[in-house]
């Protein structure tokens, strides 16, 4: 007969063992939330007066403040696919927004390894909630070929320009929204109140297992289109200025919602939120939502939206996770979405495929309180009109506006916002620039560096 103490000591050890938390398993719920078009400035936590973020500022108050996180690139498709892939634009298979009608946009290449692809293999639940836009359901870019369980939302970037679409899809089925035209009217449905919706309700399902979400909001991205002008209905604003104000608002809540249903779910401490956006400024700062919200810092970055300043690729972000992630800091030192993929690898203890190649470099101790990992440099380039490039090394910033063009020289330290081009002054910095630039990139068929094409006079 079995000793008693002894069949008592196995049961104990067989039920502390089916209450094992993923925390103690080494396995870290994440979610990164990534906004479309959310700037710096547009946020309380980094100055803005006007516009009301309560959670984010909550958010980065609990947390880590980044003021020099570096989006994949100035545009939507490629940046998310830099997320993707841990791939810096040198040779991330998506460079630019490339449209495919009637809808989607060029897909990832067959085989493309992800963030997502790591965390499935390691037994996480995988979610990509909002907006895609890196490959119909049909191609080598669908969601649920490169790693997700779960889809809810736009997959196409150019139908999630419309808030009140006349449909979605619920993984890979589209749905129509019953009264819906496309514009915003009376009884219209706005999208991302189904989204918000589900994404919470996914949490909730997810709670006692390790997941890993990708909420890419579509919010504040124009079309500027809300159900509601909130707080700002009253003010002696623009519409146009109205709605972005409580776009962002409206984002605002809703991340807030996540990170409420994480500590009313006991998981709080166990997830490891990164908030940010997947570029930085989105305009001119003469333009009409501009020149009442600055997104330059109080005027301190230079350039927006598909360019290669500082204005363009610095985005917000905030890191969130009680207890791990250190609260109230706020961090000058530098990194990048390519990070992505080697960060989420150390977190889960997995080291990546042989035959997989990342540019980017762990954050898990910076996350933590350290100083960030030193590397060589980043690189950024965009092919929507010119080829672009850029390239930061130390505390110096190269910029190219199109492959015929002279190589601009910048100081970060001494001058943030790019004004004082010092090209003539440091030639030998402008050759190592240069040289470093070309040996950063792979040749791609799809990606010529070409100059920008000539208006001809009518």
């Amino acid at each position: 007969m079995l000793n008693r103490s002894l069949i008592l000591s196995v049961l104990s050890l067989l039920i502390a063992a089916t209450f094992i938390t993923p925390a103690e398993a080494g396995q870290p719920n994440i979610i990164f939330i990534l906004s479309d078009d959310i700037a710096q400035g547009d946020l309380g936590c980094y100055g803005q007066k006007l516009i009301q973020t309560p959670h984010l500022d909550r958010m980065a108050a609990e947390g880590t403040r980044y003021l020099q996180a570096y989006c994949g690139t100035s545009v939507c498709a490629p940046s998310r696919s830099s997320l993707m892939t841990g791939l810096h634009m040198g040779h991330c298979p998506v460079r630019a927004n490339r449209e495919i009608r009637p809808e989607g946009q060029m897909p990832l290449p067959e085989g493309t390894y992800t963030v997502a692809k790591l965390l499935q293999d390691q037994g996480y639940a995988t979610a990509c909630m909002g907006k895609w836009g890196m490959g119909m359901f049909h191609t080598s870019g669908s969601p649920f070929k490169l790693g997700f369980d779960r889809f809810y939302g736009y997959n196409c970037q150019r139908h999630a320009h419309s808030y009140f679409p006349t449909y979605l899809y619920n993984d890979d089925q589209r749905f129509e929204l019953e009264g819906n035209t496309g514009k915003p009217g009376r009884g219209e449905k706005y999208a991302q109140e189904y989204i918000a919706e589900e994404t919470v309700r996914w949490i909730r399902e997810q709670k006692d297992k390790p997941f890993f979400l990708f909420y890419a909001v579509t919010l504040p991205h124009g079309r500027y289109e809300i159900d509601t002008q909130g707080p700002y209905a009253d003010k002696p604003w623009t519409d146009k200025q109205k709605n972005y104000a409580a776009m962002v608002t409206r984002l605002d809540s809703d991340v807030g919602a996540i990170l409420d249903v994480l500590r009313e779910e006991g998981i709080a401490e166990n997830t490891l939120v990164i908030f940010s956006g997947d570029n930085g400024s989105s305009f001119d700062p003469n333009s009409e939502i501009g020149e009442l919200f600055d997104q330059t810092m109080g005027g301190k970055l230079r350039g927006f939206k598909r360019g290669m300043y500082e204005g363009a690729l610095r985005q917000a972000a905030l890191s969130w996770w009680p207890g791990t992630v250190p609260a109230g800091r706020v961090t000058e030192e530098p990194w990048a979405f390519w990070d992505f993929l080697p960060t989420v690898a150390e977190l889960v203890d997995t080291e990546l495929p042989e035959d997989v190649h990342t540019d980017g470099v762990s954050l898990v101790e910076f996350l933590k309180g350290g100083s960030a990992p030193e590397r060589e440099y980043f690189y950024w380039e965009l092919h929507e009109k010119a080829s672009i490039q850029a390239i930061r090394f130390g505390d110096w910033k190269a910029v190219r506006n199109g492959p015929d063009q002279p190589v601009e020289l910048y100081n970060l330290k001494n001058d943030v916002g790019e004004t004082n081009d010092l090209a003539d002054e440091k030639p030998e910095l402008v050759k190592k620039a240069t040289s470093m630039m070309a040996e950063a990139r792979t040749e791609d068929p799809n990606w010529p560096m070409r100059t920008a094409p000539v208006r001809r006079k009518k």
